[in-house]
């Protein structure tokens, strides 16, 4: 009788059990985050313009009719008068989107491979096959951090056993393909991701999107790099809300509609409808800028003022908690 041999496996495996359980509960908590980021990443729909800025059927024909030039944008500056928008081209003309046939929001941009205009566009994401913009941005940040921080995970507790790798320290077994492989592709993932969410964090604190990074949004005076940005704390209050218990977790929470945002203009725009008699033509800040005071929206005028302020607005028991809100719904409320 011919006996085959089988071949003994020895297992690499830490030897202290409270250092295994810390793993397997760290390493599962990342993956489950890392897993609810990505989802919500991919199936949350992008958010498009509101009916607002939609233009009506009268209006669409004799835009049909007018020749491009200052007939057409007569056309536009009409129909956008008592719009909250700020920005415009780089000729100055409105931001008109003819595949859509709406007047471009502030932030606003036409994705080419969705076909459609995108509230706060930061760009069309291959590896989630979602556009990234308003609706999203959030859970696109905390996927990148959990992914970094699962990789970062991965490639710590595997390096001991790589270098007894190459120090000849494990066994002769198939494990030491798995250990090589394992931490180079987590080493290399972090590198990548590390790089990929510094950038997005940096952009976060300018409040800009990677478009407005390569391309500085267009005012009425001009160009303006900085144009959106509020000071570091409110720009990350207006990524991740008020409530910082809802910031580590893939549930939406980010301030205002993604039609209208607070800038930091000082140069009010002529064209735009004047604050209601009563209030101040601008609000300040402590940093002294000036801010518009309309036509912002009630869920991002708060954002231009202090901190009892916001106090004041979450209180309200109108406004909804941060956190349990649908931007879809918030839009069909508004429109």
């Amino acid at each position: 009788m011919i006996q085959v041999p089988v071949p003994s496996f020895q297992l690499v495996s830490m030897e202290n059990v409270g250092e295994q359980v810390v793993c397997l509960i760290a390493y599962h908590l990342l993956f489950a985050m890392f897993v609810w980021s990505y989802w919500k990443t991919i199936f949350t729909l992008p958010m498009n313009p509101s009916k607002e800025f939609h233009l009506s059927y009268a209006e669409k024909e004799l835009l049909e009719r007018e020749p491009r030039g200052e007939a057409h944008q007569e056309v536009l500056r009409r129909a956008a008068k008592d719009l909250p928008i700020y920005t415009r081209t780089m000729s100055g003309a409105i931001r008109y989107c003819d595949r859509c046939q709406l007047i471009k929001p502030d932030r606003c941009h036409h994705c080419s491979v969705c076909d459609k205009c995108i509230l706060k566009m930061d760009h069309h994401c291959p590896w989630v096959n979602n556009c990234v913009g308003f609706s999203n941005y959030k859970f696109f940040l905390l996927f990148l951090a959990y992914s970094l921080l699962y990789c970062l995970f991965i490639a710590a507790t595997d390096l001991q056993y790589f270098i007894k790798f190459w120090t000849n320290g494990l066994p002769d077994t198939q494990a030491k393909f798995h250990i090589m492989f394992l931490f180079f592709a987590a080493a290399m993932f972090s590198v990548s991701l590390s790089s990929l969410f510094g950038y997005h964090c940096w952009l976060v604190s300018k409040n800009k999107s990677t478009l407005e990074a390569f391309r500085s949004p267009v005012f009425r005076h001009g160009t303006d790099k900085n144009g959106f940005s509020l000071g570091f704390s409110k720009n990350m209050r207006q990524v991740f809300g008020d409530e910082k218990k809802y910031w580590l977790l893939p549930v939406f929470s980010s301030l205002g509609d993604g039609c209208s945002f607070p800038t930091c203009l000082v140069n009010q725009d002529p064209e735009q409808p004047s604050t209601p008699a009563g209030m101040n033509s601008t609000l300040k800040t402590p940093e002294n800028h000036q801010f518009p005071a309309k036509p912002l929206r009630e869920s991002q005028s708060h954002l231009l003022t202090d901190s009892q302020s916001w106090t004041e607005n979450s209180a309200n028991p109108g406004k909804g908690k941060a956190g349990m809100s649908n931007p879809a719904l918030t839009m069909e409320n508004e429109t």
